[in-house]
This record gives structure tokens, C-alpha cells and sequence, in this order.
């Protein structure tokens, strides 16, 4: 079986994940991929809308397939993660800024390269067993494709909880943050999808969509906007004291928790757009092999699995000026948003 099948039904451009063994990780070569299909249908009269799924029952896609990007960091080739996430990017930019509807049914997991792909359309479908995260802090990463914009969006400091802890969210919570649009039970996935390709109406989304569930996050809005806008990492650690969040935070690198914090803070100052977020991004990934914690935390949590990474820097220690180092403009090697990949 392919990577990837991307073909025409009806009136739908239609593009499935297809590693649900990997449950539908994305490989550069998808994301290649779903980059042609877009710019293949952008001016296409015969489809009126795009739908993107996943193969299999456990994930949309639980992020990008970082065995590849471990291997050759830690050969020291770190040029070519930076070409990965550089035409991800633009991936993620396109399907932000294509002009037509595009529907993605987001059922289980939903992380990290997952949410680039999903979770900045036009029409974003959950599910009950729909689980989304940008869990990056915890493999010395940022939340990035496009992942920071959306948290800077979240209501109060929703967007600091989710993206330092890297916690879960169920349906109703995705609605709440700003990551998804519709809930619709997945027993009615089906008949939906084959309206979609029939008829091309986006509207059939809104049609089908039952009452969004329960927040649990939303509950705890009140105590997340207290503890989480604090001003810096340290100070987010007092105060959420023993709460299980404390666990979290001291999972992440440190480093890479107050660039995160920075980041947003720069997206709420500037009113980021998707570009915008994503060239700040690509200022932290393109270092992250060489002078961030990326190599070591993907070698604790994939490689040998011991969840036991060695930091550069201890909870809450990382100075201001270090975090403007990895956030700083990239010079020539800045991402360059005019040229094709």
C-alpha cells in the first residue's frame, strides 16, 4: 500500500493518510504529495471542495515520521531536517490559504504533523474518539506546523497549558480551542462524506453536526488562565504547585518550553498569520538538531525509550537571551516563502 491516495470522487479532491500501521504518520514525501494535489485542483472547475482522512482506526495522523530526521541529525546532516519541515511549511501555508473548502475528518489521534495537516482548513470535522495534541516540548521541539498560531489563538492562556504540557484533547475540548469547527458522531462519517463527494456542498457539514460535547478544559479555564499567565516557565511552575500540569512541564526541555512561551506571546503582540508563525517557527526547528534538545529527545522517547532525556538546561533556568538565539532571524537561510519546493 502507498503512502497516500490521492484521486477524484465526484466533486471531491479526495486525499486519505495511508500508514495506519504508523498510524498515518507523515513522511516528507506526503506532505510533497498533498502539496501537488492542491496546487493540481486550485484551478480545477471539476472540484468544489477538498477531503482530507485517514486510513485505519486509531489516527488521522499522530505527526510527522521523525526516525528519518534522528538518523541523519545524528549523523550530523541537520540540512536535511531543514528542507523537511521547510516544505512542510509551505504545505501547511497552502492548505491555510486555499481558496476553496477543504474538509478534514480528524478521528483518533491528531498530533503534531497531524494538526498541520488538518487543523488549519476550512472545515474541521471531530469525532468521539477524536484525541488532538502538540506534544513537541516533550522531544525538544516547538508546537509547530502552524501549531503555535492556533494555541496563541486559544481562549485566555489555554494556548501556553496545551502547548508547555503537550495534554490531550478530547472532542468538545478541540472545539473550545479553536481546533476543530463541527462535531459529528462517526457512525454519520460515511453517508457524509459520500454527500460531500456528490454534491461538493460544505454546507452538508453544518447539516450532519450533532451538539459539541463537554469541555473538560473549559471547566478548568478559570485555574489554566491563573497558572498560565505567568511570564515566564518559572513562574508557570509555582504556581500550578502539585498539580499533575507540574509533571508535564518538568517532561518538556526546557528550552524548549520558553521558546513555546515566547512564541505565543510574539503571536498575540503581532496578530500572526500562518506565515508569520510558521517563519518562526523554521527559526527554532532549523536549530533544533544542532544547538536544541530535538536529538535527545527523540532518542529518549523513540530511539531507546527509556523517557529519561538529558536536557542542556534544567526546569525553568533558560535565560531570555537563549530564547532569543533560537528565535532569531535565519539570515539567508530565513524561510523563503516565493520559491516552489
Amino acid at each position: 500500500m502507498s503512502e497516500i491516495d490521492i484521486r477524484i470522487e465526484g466533486r471531491a479532491g479526495r486525499i486519505t493518510l495511508t500508514r495506519p500501521k504508523a498510524l498515518n504518520a507523515l513522511t516528507w514525501d506526503m506532505a510533497l504529495a498533498i502539496e501537488r494535489a492542491l496546487e493540481a485542483w486550485r484551478d480545477d472547475d471539476a472540484v468544489a471542495l477538498v477531503l482530507i482522512d485517514g486510513d485505519g482506526d486509531k489516527a488521522f495522523c499522530a505527526g510527522g515520521d521523525i526516525a528519518e530526521l534522528y538518523r541523519t541529525g545524528r549523523a550530523g546532516d541537520y540540512d536535511y531536517g531543514r528542507r523537511f519541515w521547510l516544505d512542510e511549511y509551505r504545505m501547511n501555508a497552502r492548505l491555510a490559504r486555499f481558496p476553496k473548502p477543504v474538509v478534514a475528518f480528524l478521528h483518533g489521534f491528531v498530533m503534531g504533523g497531524g494538526v498541520g495537516v488538518g487543523c488549519h482548513v476550512s472545515h474541521r470535522v471531530v469525532c468521539e474518539s477524536s484525541r488532538m495534541a502538540m506534544p513537541e516540548c516533550g522531544i525538544g521541539l516547538v508546537p509547530d506546523v502552524g501549531g503555535s498560531l492556533l494555541l496563541s489563538r486559544a481562549p485566555g492562556r489555554l494556548g501556553a497549558y496545551l502547548g508547555l504540557t503537550g495534554d490531550r484533547m478530547r472532542p468538545g475540548d478541540a472545539l473550545h480551542a479553536g481546533f476543530a469547527d463541527a462535531f459529528v458522531p462517526e457512525d454519520g462519517w460515511a453517508a457524509l462524506k459520500a454527500e460531500l463527494c456528490r454534491t461538493g456542498r460544505a454546507a452538508a457539514i453544518a447539516e450532519a453536526a450533532a451538539p459539541a460535547p463537554e469541555s473538560p478544559l473549559a471547566a478548568r479555564q478559570g485555574w489554566i488562565d491563573g497558572c498560565f499567565g505567568a511570564g515566564s516557565v518559572a513562574a508557570i511552575l509555582e504556581a500550578v504547585g502539585e498539580d499533575e500540569a507540574a509533571t508535564a512541564l518538568r517532561r518538556g526541555s526546557p528550552l524548549s518550553l520558553a521558546c513555546t512561551l515566547e512564541m505565543l506571546r510574539r503571536h498575540r503582540a503581532q496578530d500572526a498569520g500562518i506565515e508569520a508563525a510558521l517563519t518562526l517557527e523554521y527559526r527554532f526547528t532549523a536549530r533544533a538538531m544542532e544547538r536544541g534538545d530535538f536529538l535527545e529527545g527523540v532518542r529518549a522517547a523513540i530511539i531507546d525509550k527509556d523517557r529519561t532525556p538529558v536536557w542542556r538546561h534544567a526546569p525553568g533556568e533558560v535565560t531570555p537571551e537563549e530564547v532569543a538565539v533560537m528565535l532569531a532571524p535565519l539570515g539567508a537561510d530565513e524561510l523563503n516563502w516565493e520559491d516552489k519546493p
